[in-house]
């Protein structure tokens, strides 16, 4: 009895099981025209009211540095387009540009205007690094990206113990008497834009061979040949977030932090004993002193450096 009792008992869990198939099947459970109208009705007809993709209307006065864009040559509107696609549909990077810019560009904007560089300029830095102290293949580094023998060349203390091409101020203003000695070498901004990304002599070269004196007329190589579509392209979607669909608030980007200087002149053994002394930590020390790469400062030489140190009570865990 025991074992007839099982044989009934899978043979029923059997039927039930092909009954539900067969109901599923011939949709007396929920058709997949049902399902389909629950979804695309309630869900993705909302998504997609909310979330569309389309093409980027281009502003009609497009230009760089006050240098108009030749707008009526379909080839250089193909190539303005791809920029503008690109840096509106990568949405996170986009964001992450425009918090970054919030903190940065108050530093960076002042040193701009002092020195008669179009504020425009602060964009290129955008291009270079994202606002981010990275180091390139070819060793440019900071958020200007700068060479280590062009660092030099400028007067920037660049070796394993201090790298001031990490210190914002003293970056910018390098990146600001390389731009003016390249307007005045080709005559335009846009040129002198173009010559950050791939040399004076290159430009210089492309000129010569090409037979063309402006940067539109120019063929070059990819990178430089976007390079200044790419800058107009982040200067009006952080300039105009809004137009481009980013919703954005002003509690929502990231802030500076204020700070105060202080002077060293002398070696120092131990910047975590150093950190401590002003109420903060070894990594936030660091943070807003990137240009100091050891864990010491050597100045066998007397040096004077300029440390920066946040205001007590800003980073309050800090101990």
């Amino acid at each position: 009895m025991k074992i007839l009792k099982n044989i009934l008992m899978v043979f029923g869990v059997i039927f039930i099981g092909s009954t539900l198939i067969f109901a599923v099947q011939q949709g007396h459970l929920m058709s997949e025209p049902d399902r389909q109208d629950v979804t695309v009705d309630q869900t993705d007809k909302s998504v997609a009211d909310e979330y569309r993709i389309t093409s980027i209307e281009i502003p009609d006065d497009l230009n760089f540095a006050g240098e108009k864009v030749p707008q009526k040559d379909p080839e250089i509107m193909e190539r303005v387009d791809r920029e503008f696609l690109v840096n509106t549909y990568w949405q996170s990077n986009a964001v992450l540009l425009m918090k970054r810019a919030n903190k940065y560009f108050p530093i960076i904007e002042p040193i701009l205007a002092k020195n008669g560089i179009p504020d425009d300029f602060k964009y290129l830095a955008v291009a270079e690094s994202g606002l981010q102290n990275v180091v390139s293949p070819a060793g440019a580094a900071g958020f200007w990206q700068i060479m280590k023998a062009t660092g030099k060349e400028y007067g920037l203390e660049v070796n394993s113990n201090v790298d001031e091409r990490y210190n914002l101020a003293l970056a910018t203003q390098l990146a600001c008497e390389y731009l003016k000695k390249n307007k005045e070498k080709f005559g335009s901004w846009t040129l002198a834009a173009a010559s950050y990304n791939a040399g004076a002599g290159a430009i210089n070269k492309y000129m010569g061979i090409q037979q063309a004196t402006d940067y539109y007329d120019l063929l070059l190589g990819q990178e430089t040949g976007r390079y200044v579509f790419r800058i107009m392209a982040i200067k009006e979607i952080l300039s105009h977030p809004e137009k481009y669909g980013f919703e954005i608030s002003e509690e929502d980007l990231y802030a500076t932090v204020p700070t105060f200087t202080v002077e060293v002149d002398k070696p120092v053994e131990d910047f975590a004993t150093f950190a401590k002394e002003y109420e903060i930590n070894y990594k936030i020390l660091k943070r807003h002193n990137p240009w100091l790469r050891e864990p010491h400062l050597n100045n066998a030489s007397g040096k004077k450096y300029v440390i920066e140190i946040p205001h007590k009570g800003y980073y309050t865990s800090a101990k």
